[in-house]
């Protein structure tokens, strides 16, 4: 491993964090512990992790609005958030990725998934890189600080609605399949749910204006100009 990477766990059972801890330092990672959503933040600003792994339901405060505070801070706009949860109901899911959530793996947690997973999505923190700004008509994104800017208006976006908005701006007018937005957004390691891709797009034209993003019924999305 290049770098060691900082990793901050977040549940309100000690006996998941020991175990999580422990599996997680026999791989090098430097790892801090929390156990609800307001002491994560508190330490988060601290470490400045490279990823939170969150559990959904905690006392003092949840993960879905931890996360939703997280993914609204600048200082964080490099950490992924991960969430952890024992419930597997798709609404559940969908509101992770609405807050902001860069993935989702279930309990009961298997060491070689939760490994693999975080694994592949530190891989591709380690290859980010490429121009820093792309400008498309109106709108500026700038990948060094994760920004970006309509009309001079700074926009503030999560994670993966960064990725995804780069990637369509990349080429404007193209099609983009979502089978390769899948692939290239969320790495083909990576489990996500159908609606994954659906609701990204919508926060994208919720902060945006939906003129940007047009839909190809049964295709996929393109950036219009």
């Amino acid at each position: 491993m290049e770098k060691t990477f900082k990793i901050l766990v977040v549940d309100d059972e000690n006996d998941i964090l020991e175990f999580i801890q422990y599996n997680l330092k026999k791989e090098g990672y430097d790892v801090s512990l929390a156990h609800n959503g307001q002491e994560a933040i508190d330490v988060a600003r601290k470490v400045k992790p490279d990823l939170i792994l969150l559990d959904v339901m905690m006392p003092v405060m949840d993960g879905i609005e931890a996360c939703k505070q997280i993914k609204s801070d600048p200082l964080f706009v490099q950490t992924f958030v991960v969430f952890l949860t024992a419930r597997a109901e798709e609404y559940s899911e969908i509101a992770g990725f609405n807050a902001g959530a860069d993935d989702y793996i279930s309990k009961p947690i298997k060491p070689r998934v939760l490994l693999s997973r975080l694994s592949a999505i530190l891989r591709r923190k380690n290859k980010e890189v490429a121009e820093t700004k792309l400008t498309v008509g109106d709108i500026v994104i700038d990948r060094e600080t994760f920004l970006v800017y309509k009309n001079g208006v700074k926009i503030q976006l999560a994670r993966k609605e960064f990725e995804l908005l780069y990637l369509l701006a990349s080429k404007p007018g193209k099609v983009f399949t979502r089978e390769y937005i899948l692939e290239k957004v969320w790495g083909d390691e990576v489990l996500v749910v159908d609606r994954t891709i659906d609701v990204h797009i919508r926060k994208l034209r919720e902060k945006l204006g939906d003129e940007y993003i047009g839909t190809v019924k049964g295709v996929g999305y393109k950036f219009e100009l």
